[in-house]
This record gives structure tokens, C-alpha cells and sequence, in this order.
């Protein structure tokens, strides 16, 4: 098979890591390094964009989901020798623990399945922004975690709600003050996949809603949810696909952050 070769880093990757340095953000040795490393990395198993954060705001996500532990570890390791925080979704307890031998720093998240390591050389993300996630039952936890961690991840406060559905109503009227603090929720529900209209009802922000495969023989593995949450009479909510936490979480953030901004008059970069 042929190798790919690495392309040149761009001008405006170099750009941006000349203002980080001027800034004092990295050290001249991190500079040269950065600056003469590719924007795309070919570790055998994957090609890892390491421009993305500059086009779209972010580091590449990593989908775990079939991937061995060998191309996880390479995956990271070009991610962390780039200066980027790590995000891995659909991580299972046996490739924590491979990982784990690697990067003692990893921290795994078993309910959500998510992992996350921490670049030296990349300072947290700074908080802006406030997600509430709130689940129907608690078996979308799941889903709910990996919204949360995602999140987190982009710098972004949250707040989750448990078991809030519409068969207790009760529950999400206790909530409601705490739902609309925030800049963005996350709604995440399975069987009718009623809640997100309910919430949307009540609040003033965009709710993204989460369909789970959480149900009986009818729900057809979340497509019931699915359909629902679509046909929504509530014209502040939209959706994501079937048990995308990530994607749920990552809007969310998103336009959490945007929220802030507009706000402080702080803009990213």
C-alpha cells in the first residue's frame, strides 16, 4: 500500500502559531516544532488532521468504535505532539486499559465512553457558555455523559438533569429554573421521544434533541424517538441523529459559545 505523504503546514497554521508565540502562549522550542511539522499526520491506520482546530475551531475527534488500541495510542500521540487535547467516543473498558499503559494522564469516562488526555503544551479550554443535558430516563445516561464530556470539552459549562421525562411531569417543572440559566440544552430521550417538545416549550434557547435507542419492539431502536423529535411543534428544537451524544453535546457547545461571546464581547482565537 502507499503511504501518503505528509502535506506542508499552511500559512495561515503558521500564522496563527506565530501569534501564540508572540503572545507567549508557546515557547520558541514548541514554535519550531509546530511550525515545521505537517498539518496532516499519516500514522499507518489513520490520516490525523492537525489543522483542524484552525478551520473549524476544534481538534479532530477521535471515533473509537473498531479501532485497536495500537492505532488509538498513534492516533494520540500525533494529536499530543501537535499541542491538542484528546477526545475519543465510543471507548470500550478494554481500550481504556490498553491506552491507560501508554498515557497514565488518560482519563476514561466508562458510562459515557469517552476518554480525554490533556496536551502539556494546550491549556484547558476556557469556560464560556452553559449546556444543561437532561434525560428522559436514566437509561439515556449513556448518551447524556457523552454530550457532557464533549462539552466539557470545548471549554463549556454543564449541568446535567436526570430522569426528568413526561411521565412525571412534576420532575421537569422543578427543574425549570435551572433550565433557563442556560444558553443551550440538550435533550435526551428515548421510547416516544416527547420531552425535547415539552422543554422547548418552556425555555427561550435552541434545544438540540438527542433520540436513544432506549425502548420496547415499536420503538424500532430509536427511530420512533426519532421521528418524533422531527415532527416537533416546538420551533426552537432540533436533532441529531440516533444516540449522537457527540454531535447533541458538540452543537450545543457551540452555540453555548457563541452565546458567551456575543455577551462579553470575547471572541475565540
Amino acid at each position: 500500500m502507499t503511504r501518503m505523504e505528509p502535506s506542508p503546514p499552511t500559512a495561515d497554521r503558521a500564522e496563527q502559531l506565530a501569534r501564540q508565540l508572540l503572545a507567549g502562549e508557546l515557547t520558541i522550542a514548541d514554535f519550531a516544532t509546530l511550525v515545521s511539522s505537517p498539518a496532516l499526520a499519516d500514522v499507518g491506520p489513520a490520516q490525523v488532521d492537525l489543522d483542524r482546530r484552525r478551520r473549524c475551531g476544534f481538534a479532530e475527534v477521535v471515533f473509537g468504535q473498531g479501532k485497536t488500541v495500537e492505532a488509538l495510542e498513534k492516533i494520540f500521540h500525533a494529536l499530543l505532539s501537535a499541542g491538542e487535547n484528546c477526545l475519543a467516543t465510543r471507548i470500550t473498558p478494554e481500550q481504556a486499559a490498553g491506552v491507560a499503559a501508554s498515557f497514565p494522564a488518560a482519563r476514561y469516562n466508562p458510562v459515557g465512553r469517552t476518554l480525554r488526555i490533556d496536551s502539556p503544551r494546550q491549556s484547558a479550554e476556557s469556560i464560556g457558555g452553559l449546556v444543561a443535558i437532561v434525560t428522559a430516563g436514566t437509561s439515556d445516561l449513556p448518551v447524556a455523559e457523552e454530550a457532557r464530556e464533549t462539552a466539557e470539552w470545548m471549554g463549556v459549562e454543564t449541568r446535567v438533569i436526570v430522569d426528568a421525562g413526561v411521565a412525571g411531569p412534576q420532575r421537569l417543572q422543578r427543574c425549570l429554573p435551572e433550565l433557563r440559566e442556560a444558553d443551550c440544552i440538550v435533550v435526551v430521550a428515548g421510547m416516544e421521544g416527547a420531552l425535547p417538545s415539552v422543554v422547548g416549550g418552556y425555555v427561550a434557547c435552541p434545544v438540540v434533541a438527542v433520540p436513544t435507542s432506549v425502548g420496547y419492539g415499536a420503538s424500532f431502536g430509536g427511530v420512533a424517538a426519532l421521528l418524533g423529535m422531527l415532527n416537533s411543534c416546538a420551533a426552537n428544537v432540533t436533532v441529531v441523529n440516533i444516540d449522537a451524544g457527540f454531535k447533541g453535546g458538540y452543537i450545543a457547545a457551540m452555540i453555548a459559545r457563541a452565546v458567551h461571546q456575543a455577551a462579553t464581547g470575547k471572541r475565540d482565537g
